[in-house]
Formats: C-alpha cells, structure tokens, sequence
C-alpha cells in the first residue's frame, strides 16, 4: 500500500480498558502517530472492565519478578495519581487479607513475605486488631495491605478514550483480517467497512485468541471464559473496605471476598464457573458454537480432571444461595441470606494451554506487523498503563521497522 492507503498507523482491535491504554500510550511517546481503535460494541468497557469489582490491587498476590507484580505495584500508583488528575472517582482504602482456618496461616505468611518482596507494605494483624478495621469480620489472623484501593474504571477508560486523541470507531466487529507482511494490515468489518493500518494490535480480551487466528498467527492458547457471580450486600454498614479470604496459590482466582466501592455499595464475589459463552453473564446465556471452541481444546479436558474437586466447590456456590452464604460467614458471620441481593457478572478471560495450565500472568505476543496480548486478567485494570506502555512500545518499535 502506498502511503495514502493508509488509515492509521497502527489498528487496535478492542475498547476495554487495556486497549485505550495502549492507544494513549502511543500519543503520548509519539505525538502525531495516527491510531484508530475498533471496539464492536456500542461504547467502551462492556465486558471485563466495566464488570468488574473496581479494586485497584496492590501486586501482593504476584510472583516476585513477574509481569502482574511489576505492572500491578507501579499501575497502582498511577492508576491513583491518573484518577486523581482527571477528577474520576476513586479512594486508597486499604484492604485486609483474613486467614479463618488454621492451615491458612502458612499461605498467610507466605503473602507478607512476597508483598515484602514486591516492595508493598504489609502489617501483620491478630485475631483482636482486625476489629479495630472490620469489626464484623472474624478470623485467626490477617495482614493489613495499605496501598489498595477502588475506583471507577469505565470512567478511566473514557477518559483514556478521550485522552488518546485516537479514532475511536464502536460498533466495529472484526469479521476478516487481511495481513501482508510487506503491505500492513486491513480489517473487515460486519457493516462492511475496510480499515487499513501499518501495524495491528491484538486487545480483545475475551476474543483476543479467534482475532490471532484471523491474522493468521497460532497463540498456543485458547481463551476459557469463567463467568464470575457477585451478590450486593443489602446492609453495607457490615463492611467498612475490602476484606478478601486466603486464596489458594494454585490457582488464579482469589476467592470469595467484599468490597466496598466506591459508590458505597459492598459487592460479595466472585465465584468462578464456567461460561457458556465468551459473554455468557447468566446460564441462559448458551452459544454452541463458542462452547465448542472450548470443549474441543484439549486443555480444557485435562483442566477439568486436574481441578474437578476445586469447580465443584465453585458450581455448589453458583447453584446454592446457601453455600454460598456459608463461604461468605467464614468472613463475615453478621451476613444472613436475606442480605444477599444478585448483582450483574463478569466473564473472566482465562488463556489456557494446550497441557491444561491456566496461564497465570500477563501473556504478550509478537506477529509480523502484530502485537497480540493473550492474557489479561486481573489485576489488568490496576496495571492497564504500565501495558498499555508496554504493548505501545512494542507497537511502534514495529512501525519504525516498517
């Protein structure tokens, strides 16, 4: 393609808080790069970033070293300082970590070390100090981690989107990509439109691996959709902040927790079963052509018999209002089942290998002219402008090489 031929320099596929990230840090470092971003629904942060629990996360969780805990330690002081300068709502509550059973305690230990490694600061608590920050909340032990906080991120996201200076085009699904290494990149899509650019990149969350495959590259992983359930708790005065359980290293989730956010509202959730569809907020919510994608990849088979055990305890409490009540009183025994109220899910995007390991950080990969970002979990929403650096570094190290 000539030069004219172009539409925008680089093509970003998705409007979630990830993608606008990504289009707001290539403005930034190179003003005058033209960026037009392609979100298919009818305005940005419909899915995991606007349905989600607003928490911004501290990085203790992650593994020392790796790209959660980098992104999500430096994200969430600037996801502070960025909601602070732009007036979007937001609070640094601090939140407590409660371990109720006595074999919790070593994995409780085991997180002050690592949040200490991740250069957070913890306060290790007993069973008495965590009245003096929950005084509904029961537990053996817990620690207190200062640096989390909530916010809005649909706001963040619109600002980003304004912010970024980019052409944002919603109601844009990409149905065919049309890539030549020597040439760029051009997009079709479902209302027949072309868009041409010198570089694409991948943010799609839930449908990040099916745009992969239009450009042509193979992602060694398959995104396994998990449809995470929240209640709202009807007496908000039980619960002052965030108060999360231990949650179990071996996998990526971390349990059933409240959050208070900032609209003062408490959220109990989420749970994680599996979705019936890649936007399947409700069991009703069955496409058999997605959840074939799913079954027919051979990771979700062995995922299944590795952690069978762990998703029947998840499908008991999505099916039973009491058990789930009963996991929430392991925190909070004040909650009755009259206090729970259903409020809207989330689908998480859950990149899953072929041998059935759930892919526990951030997962960025390079195509010709393509950047793809594969997995993007929680706390994807804390670290969004460290990624979207990161993916918008990589972005235009292509374009320069074009």
């Amino acid at each position: 393609m000539r030069d004219g031929a172009y539409d925008c320099d680089v093509l970003v596929i998705g409007g979630g808080i990830v993608g606008l990230s990504t289009a707001y840090a290539i403005t930034r470092a190179a003003p005058g790069t033209r960026v037009t971003v392609l979100e298919k629904e009818p305005g940005p942060a419909r899915h995991q970033t606007g349905r989600n629990s607003g928490v911004i996360h501290s990085g203790i969780y992650y593994r020392p070293g790796s790209l959660k805990a980098r992104y999500a330690v430096r994200g969430a002081a600037e996801m502070v300082k960025f909601c602070a300068e732009y007036g979007i709502p937001h609070a640094v509550t601090g939140k407590l970590i409660v371990a109720t059973a006595r074999a919790e305690l070593p994995r409780l230990h085991a997180l002050v070390q690592r949040g200490r490694e991740n250069g957070i600061p913890v306060r290790e608590l007993g069973a008495a100090q965590i009245a003096g920050y929950e005084p509904e909340v029961r537990g053996l032990a817990a620690i207190h981690v200062g640096t989390t906080g909530v916010c809005d991120y649909t706001a963040v996201a619109r600002q980003l989107a304004h912010a970024s200076g980019a052409d944002l085009r919603y109601g844009a699904r990409v149905v065919r990509v049309d890539r030549r290494p020597e040439r760029g990149v051009a997009v079709l899509t479902a209302s027949g439109d072309v868009v041409r650019g010198r570089v694409l990149v991948n943010c799609a969350g839930l449908r990040c691996d099916e745009i992969a495959h239009l450009t042509g590259d193979e992602p060694d992983v398959r995104i396994v959709p998990f449809r995470g359930e929240y209640y709202e708790l009807a007496r908000p005065e039980l619960v002052r902040g965030l108060v999360y359980p231990v949650p179990d290293p071996a996998f990526p989730f971390l349990g059933v927790h409240l959050t208070r956010g900032i609209d003062g509202s408490v959220h109990i959730g989420p749970n994680a079963v599996p979705a019936l569809a890649r936007e399947g907020y409700a069991w009703s919510t069955v496409r058999p052509r997605e959840l074939a994608g799913t079954l027919s990849w051979p990771g979700s088979w062995t995922m299944a018999r590795r952690h069978w055990r762990y998703g029947a305890g998840e499908l008991r409490r999505s099916v039973s209002r009491a058990a789930f009540l009963t996991a929430v009183r392991r925190l909070l025994p004040a909650v009755q089942e009259s206090d729970l109220v259903r409020a809207p899910a989330g689908v998480r995007a859950q990149a899953v290998l072929r041998d059935g390991t759930l892919v526990d950080d951030f997962l960025i990969r390079e195509g010709a002219r393509a950047v793809h970002v594969l997995n993007a979990p929680s706390p994807a929403a804390t670290a969004s402008l460290p990624i979207g650096r990161e993916v918008g570094r990589r972005a235009l190290e292509m374009l320069e090489g074009a």
